[in-house]
C-alpha cells in the first residue's frame, strides 16, 4: 500500500472537475433569461426532473460523515448500522406520499415559511435563526473539516488547509449558479459517488477473497466476510446481559436492538428527509408528481448506500483481524475507509478521490444554499427589506453564500469546535439530534391535526430539547439505572448511558403529549390548520410500482440478516 498519487490519478480527478464545472457552466447558461429571478435561484422552480431530484437529494446527504463514520460503524459494529439508510428508504416513502402534498398544495418553499402559514410568525422566526446557526456551526464546518480531513489522508498528509479552500471554491462555483445548477451537476456527484464506491467495494472485497485463497472475486469476498465475521453480518444487536463485554454494551448503546425501529430511527429519518429545508428543496419547486418520482427514486438509490459505505468497513475489520492494516491497531475505526483505499492502484485511488470529492462539495453546494433561501426568504425580505426585488433578492443570496462559506472556512481552520476530537458523526448527531423530537413534532402536528396551536409548537420545541437533555444526560442519575421507561448500561467511562434511540423515542413521545394537551385547550379546528382532502394522497400505477419494489427489496434484506 502507499499513498502516492501518480499522473493518473491527477488525470482521473483533473477530468472529473472539467465535466462538472463544464456541465455546470452549460446548465448556468442556458437559465441567464431567468438570472435575477429568486425562485430560479433558490428553487430552480419548475425545472429540475424526477431523476435530478432524487440523485440531488443522495448527492447531499452522502457526504464525509458517511463514508467515514458509517465505514468506521461497520468496522465497529457490522450490518446493523445499515439501518439508518434503509429505514430511510421507508421514510422518503412517507414524505414522498404524505409530506410533500402538503406542502406544495400550500405553496411553501421553506421551512420556516411552512411554519409562518400554520403557526405564526414567532415560531418561524425562532427556528430560522436556530436552522441557520445549526447548518453553518455543525453542518457545513462539519461537512468541510471531515471531508478535507478524508482527501488529505488519502494523498499523504499535510495539505489539510488547501483542501478546504480548494472544496469551498469548487463548492462556491457550483452554488452560485442557483438550485437549477447545485440540482443537474448533482446527476454527475452521484454518478461518480456510486461508480467509484462501488469500485472500491468491489476491491475491498477481492482483497479479502485473495487473502483467504477463496477466489479473486467480490462474491467470494464477500462469503469470506460471513464466514470470518458472523457477528456483522446481523441488523438486530442482542440485549447485553450482566456478563456482557463492554465492547458489546458499547455496540448496543450505538444500535439497541429491536428497540432501534420503535421510535428513534423513525424520528431521524422522518424529521431529516421530511422536515429539513436542506433536502426537501430539491422537490419544493416541481409539481406532485415530479417530487414524488424524484423522493422515491432516491429512497431507491438509499438501498445501494450501504454496499458502498458500510461493506469496505466490514472487509477492513476481517482484514484487520488477520493481521493486515496495521494502521488500525487498536481498533480505530474511523481510518476503516482510508485504510481500505490505500489497497487501491493508480488511477482508480484518482476515482475514489473524485467520488470522495463528489460527495462533500455536493453537501456543501446544497447545504450553503439552504442557508442562502432561509436567510434571504425569511430574515431578509420579511425583517429587513420587505420591498428588495427579484434582483435585489439573488444579489443577497450570493452574498449569503460567500459569508456563510468564510464563516465555516474560520471555524475549520484551526478546528475551534473541536470536530475532529468528538469524532465527525458524533459532533453532528449530538447537535442535531438534541431538537429532532421536538421539530418533528411540531410539524407532524401542524401537517395532520387542526388543533394544534402556535403556543403548543413553542412550547413543544422547547420540551422536546429540554428532555433530550435530560435522557441523554441525567436521567441515570435522577431516575435510576433502570426503570419501566428504559435500563441504562455502563458506558465504560465510569458512567451509566441510555441508548441515544431511546432517549429520542422518550423526548419525542412526552412532547407530543405535552403538545396535544396545550392545543385541547384552544378551539376545536385552528384558524390556521391546512385544509386535506383525499385526492391530495392519491397514488398512479407507476407510483404504486416503484413503492412496492422497495419495499419488497427491504423485506427480503431483512429476511436473510435478521
Amino acid at each position: 500500500m502507499n499513498k502516492n498519487l501518480v499522473s493518473s490519478d491527477y488525470l482521473v480527478f483533473i477530468l472529473y472537475f472539467i465535466i462538472v464545472a463544464g456541465y455546470g457552466y452549460s446548465v448556468y447558461r442556458k437559465r441567464k433569461s431567468r438570472e435575477h429571478d429568486s425562485k430560479a435561484f433558490f428553487l430552480a422552480e419548475g425545472s429540475l426532473t424526477w431523476w435530478a431530484i432524487g440523485a440531488s437529494m443522495i448527492a447531499s446527504n452522502i457526504s464525509a460523515e458517511q463514508f467515514v463514520g458509517m465505514s468506521g460503524d461497520g468496522f465497529f459494529l457490522g450490518m446493523g448500522v445499515a439501518a439508518y439508510e434503509w429505514i430511510a428508504a421507508v421514510a422518503l416513502i412517507i414524505v414522498a406520499v404524505w409530506f410533500i402534498p402538503v406542502y406544495l398544495k400550500n405553496h411553501i418553499y421553506t421551512m420556516p415559511q411552512f411554519l409562518k402559514t400554520r403557526y405564526n410568525e414567532t415560531v418561524a422566526l425562532i427556528m430560522a435563526v436556530f436552522w441557520l446557526f445549526l447548518y453553518i456551526f455543525v453542518n457545513l464546518t462539519s461537512i468541510l473539516y471531515l471531508g478535507a480531513v478524508a482527501i488529505d489522508g488519502l494523498v499523504g498528509g499535510n495539505h489539510l488547509h488547501e483542501i478546504m479552500i480548494g472544496l469551498a471554491i469548487f463548492a462556491l462555483i457550483i452554488t452560485l449558479g442557483g438550485m437549477k445548477v447545485i440540482g443537474y451537476t448533482d446527476v454527475i456527484q452521484v454518478s461518480v459517488l456510486i461508480i467509484g464506491g462501488l469500485a472500491t467495494t468491489y476491491l475491498a472485497l477481492t482483497i479479502v477473497g485473495e487473502r483467504f485463497g477463496v477466489g479473486s472475486n467480490p462474491f467470494s469476498g464477500f462469503k469470506a466476510l460471513m464466514d470470518h465475521a458472523p457477528d456483522h453480518f446481523h441488523m438486530i444487536i442482542p440485549k447485553p446481559t450482566s456478563e456482557s463485554p463492554q465492547l458489546a454494551i458499547n455496540k448496543y448503546l450505538i444500535l439497541p436492538g429491536v428497540a432501534t425501529y420503535f421510535a428513534g430511527q423513525w424520528i431521524v429519518n422522518l424529521n431529516y428527509w421530511g422536515c429539513n429545508q436542506y433536502i426537501t428543496q430539491r422537490a419544493l419547486g416541481a409539481d406532485l408528481q415530479t417530487a414524488r418520482t424524484g423522493i422515491l427514486f432516491a429512497g431507491f438509490l438509499k438501498l445501494l448506500m450501504p454496499v458502498i459505505v458500510m461493506l469496505p468497513g466490514i472487509a477492513a475489520f476481517v482484514l484487520y483481524q488477520n493481521g493486515e492494516l496495521p494502521q488500525l491497531v487498536g481498533g480505530n475505526k474511523d481510518k476503516a475507509y482510508s485504510a481500505i483505499l490505500g489497497f487501491l492502484p493508480s488511477g482508480l485511488k484518482g476515482l475514489s478521490i473524485a467520488a470522495l470529492t463528489a460527495a462533500i462539495v455536493s453537501s456543501l453546494a446544497g447545504k450553503v444554499n439552504s442557508i442562502s433561501t432561509i436567510f434571504t426568504l425569511d430574515i431578509y425580505k420579511k425583517y429587513f427589506n420587505r420591498e428588495a426585488d427579484e434582483r435585489k433578492l439573488v444579489i443577497t443570496g450570493r452574498v449569503t453564500v460567500f459569508v456563510a462559506m468564510i464563516i465555516a472556512l474560520i471555524f475549520t481552520w484551526k478546528d475551534i469546535l473541536g470536530i475532529g476530537g468528538a469524532g465527525g458523526f458524533t459532533f453532528i448527531q449530538k447537535y442535531t439530534g438534541f431538537i429532532s423530537p421536538g421539530v418533528f413534532a411540531m410539524f407532524i402536528l401542524g401537517m395532520f391535526w387542526k388543533r394544534t396551536t402556535g403556543l403548543a409548537a413553542i412550547v413543544g420545541v422547547i420540551t422536546g430539547f429540554v428532555l433530550s437533555v435530560f435522557f441523554n444526560e441525567f436521567a441515570p442519575a435522577v431516575l435510576g439505572h433502570e426503570n419501566f421507561l428504559y435500563t441504562s448500561y455502563p458506558n465504560g467511562k465510569g458512567e451509566y448511558e441510555i441508548p441515544f434511540l431511546i432517549c429520542m423515542g422518550w423526548a419525542f413521545f412526552f412532547t407530543m403529549v405535552v403538545m396535544i394537551a396545550i392545543s385541547l385547550a384552544g378551539p376545536r379546528v385552528n384558524e390556521k390548520a391546512f385544509d386535506l382532502d383525499r385526492s391530495m394522497f392519491k397514488l398512479k400505477p407507476s407510483t404504486i410500482v416503484l413503492i412496492t419494489l422497495t419495499l419488497v427489496i427491504l423485506m427480503a434484506i431483512y429476511a436473510k440478516f435478521w
